[in-house]
């Protein structure tokens, strides 16, 4: 008879280096190579690299001029949107087909929440033959951790990699945590774990024993929660994954219009803006949307699904060929929209390998600014415009 326990049960499942991983599918001759995927010029950025280069001192958003100086004899790999969009999806279906909560983390990690499933089986004997199920299936190498909570299944999982599995029973979290470096603990970047070594502080021990009102002066409300986490403490929710989570913007103009220029300008506008509240959610789209009402009130739609992706110009290059395909060049327009959806979280790091090092730093900059100034403080010249037929 199975025990049930009175506490969460909670599943972090990662891919192993998932961009590597997937070209090696594509090309066996890639297995135990040193491997970088990123652009293939001296200007572009590292995406992804394997645990051979890592052992270099490789590591992605790393100038690839640096990387191959580091690691001469890496292979280099341009990358696959379209591929890797593909095995995430892959991996997520699979997933949600086998648990009643999953949380869709980015395109490579998932959270699962099994609280109650120990009713009918042992959750240790449920995510063994999940892992199991996804690498047969999809020929993924893929780590997880099984713990009390997401804090210590995350930390756990990162441990347990590559391709391993790992399970914190409850009560052990603290203990557990206690002889790791403190760069180990999310939240904790290079600025905060520098403050924290001048601190004398370098395991997640130390941390966990410093005075609660002592980390709250330096850190501020970041201070409790770093205290909380070092204890092991994390009550955060898997949040379900849904595919209809959405952001968007659409504008009804006070005159009908047929300015393609006008148009083409508020599509510009409007892109940019949304794909900028997209990298401020640290979220990625798969699904771009375009919405045209003409002036008799119809209304049309077209979307496309595209690879994960937080670009400015992937995005709006697939709004205007959506646009493109609505456009009835007879008639006046009297709104357009853009919406994006099929989000998760992630951060930009999908599209460096068709970016220089360059262009990442425009977009930092670029977001900077709108952080600081405003969403409408910059945008591209094509984006400028004189608002005759202005918007309500």
């Amino acid at each position: 008879m199975a025990i049930i326990s009175n506490h969460r049960n909670i599943a972090h499942f990662d891919l192993d280096t998932f961009f590597v991983s997937v070209e090696r599918l594509k090309n066996s001759s890639l297995v135990n190579k040193p491997v970088i995927v990123g652009g293939l010029s001296d200007r572009g950025v590292v995406a992804a690299c394997s645990y051979e280069t890592r052992a270099f001192g490789v590591h992605s958003a790393m100038p690839m001029k640096l990387a191959l100086r580091l690691c001469p004899d890496a292979h280099v790999v341009r990358g696959d949107h379209d591929n890797y969009s593909h095995y995430s999806r892959m991996v997520t279906d699979i997933i949600r087909q086998e648990v009643p909560v999953l949380e869709k983390a980015s395109i490579d990690e998932f959270y699962l929440d099994l609280t109650g499933m120990d009713k009918f089986f042992g959750c240790s004997k449920f995510t063994g033959e999940l892992k199991h199920k996804i690498m047969k299936e999809t020929g993924l190498p893929i780590s997880y951790a099984l713990a009390s909570n997401k804090l210590i299944s995350k930390v756990a999982t990162n441990e347990a990699k590559p391709n391993g599995q790992i399970e914190i029973d409850y009560g052990q979290e603290k203990p557990y945590l206690a002889p790791l470096k403190i760069e180990k603990m999310p939240g904790i970047g290079d600025k905060t774990s520098k403050l924290l070594r001048q601190m004398g502080i370098d395991t997640i021990r130390t941390l966990s024993e410093i005075p609660l009102r002592l980390m709250e002066s330096r850190f501020g409300k970041n201070g409790i929660d770093l205290s909380r986490k070092a204890n092991g403490i994390d009550f955060s929710p898997v949040v379900p994954f849904s595919e209809q989570k959405s952001i968007g913007k659409e504008d009804t103009f006070e005159n009908d219009t047929i300015d393609m220029q006008f148009l083409h300008s508020e599509l510009v506008r409007m892109t940019e803006n949304i794909a900028f509240q997209l990298r401020q959610q640290h979220k990625l789209c798969g699904c771009v949307t375009v919405k045209l009402r003409y002036s008799n009130f119809d209304t049309y739609t077209r979307q496309a699904s595209i690879s994960y992706t937080a670009s400015d110009d992937v995005i709006l290059q697939t709004a205007k060929e959506l646009f493109k395909r609505l456009y009835d060049k007879r008639m006046l327009v009297r709104l357009i929209g853009v919406r994006l959806s099929d989000l998760v979280y992630g951060q930009h790091q999908i599209d460096l390998f068709t970016e220089t090092e360059e262009s990442v730093r425009l977009y930092q900059a670029l977001d900077h600014i709108r952080t600081r100034f405003g969403e409408e403080a910059i945008f591209r010249g094509t984006a400028k415009h004189l608002r005759n037929p202005k918007c309500t």
